[in-house]
């Protein structure tokens, strides 16, 4: 339960848009960083997507680290 998968993307090095285990949704953090949130928002198989890997990447790897 205390495992949090962060997704990030990133254009100039400026966080665009993030996708957190937590929230469980895309956030924006810029102008187009907010119009590809509200759009992968809307798309339930990108939410499920991200939502596995925290399943598929992070509970895989926890005995390792």
């Amino acid at each position: 339960n205390d495992i949090e998968y962060i997704y990030s993307t990133y254009f100039n090095k400026i966080e665009d848009v993030r996708f957190s285990s937590k929230v469980g949704k895309y956030v924006g953090y810029t102008e187009p960083g907010l119009m590809y949130a509200k759009n992968w928002n809307k798309d339930a198989s990108v939410l499920a997507a991200r939502k596995a890997q925290k399943e598929t990447y992070c509970k895989n790897h926890i005995d390792a680290y």
